[in-house]
């Protein structure tokens, strides 16, 4: 019987050396083939785009005194509507918030505008004080007559 299990062992033994072997092989041919296949991929791109070039540089050169100045053009335009849609959008937020402030809704940030105009007024006091204060000290070197 120890005879009978160590033959099966050993005709096992080769089965699970060449299994790893098998793996490694079928992995690097794997490996290979996607490698090659985008390598060929990459190089078609390549190709392709170096064509393109070759034949639209000329166009490019012929049409650029018309092409530069129209794309030029076109982005002022497109900035200037995105830039005019921009403000007119911030405009009618301010405005639907003076709306609800000014209707006691009570929007975000309100009370911070009530904390800053409270500050406001009492510096506002605060230098008008100071100003009648100093105004009725004498200036020294001035003559009463």
């Amino acid at each position: 019987m120890a005879e009978h299990y160590g033959q099966q062992q050993q005709t096992r033994a080769p089965h699970l050396q060449l299994q790893p072997r098998a793996q490694r092989v079928v992995k690097a041919a794997t490996a290979v083939t996607a490698g090659g296949s985008l390598l060929v991929l990459s190089g078609l791109t390549l190709a392709g785009t170096v064509i393109a070039l070759t034949i639209a540089t000329p166009l490019l050169v012929i049409f650029s005194p018309v092409l530069v100045p129209a794309v030029i053009t076109i982005f002022l335009l497109g900035a200037g509507f995105l830039a005019s849609g921009g403000f007119g959008v911030a405009a009618l937020s301010v405005l639907s918030w003076i709306y609800r402030y000014l209707t006691g809704k009570h929007p975000p940030g309100a009370d911070q505008l009530e904390s800053a105009k409270t500050k406001l007024a009492s510096k506002a006091r605060e230098m008008k004080d100071r100003a009648e204060q100093f105004s009725q000290q004498p200036v020294a070197g001035s003559q009463t007559s």
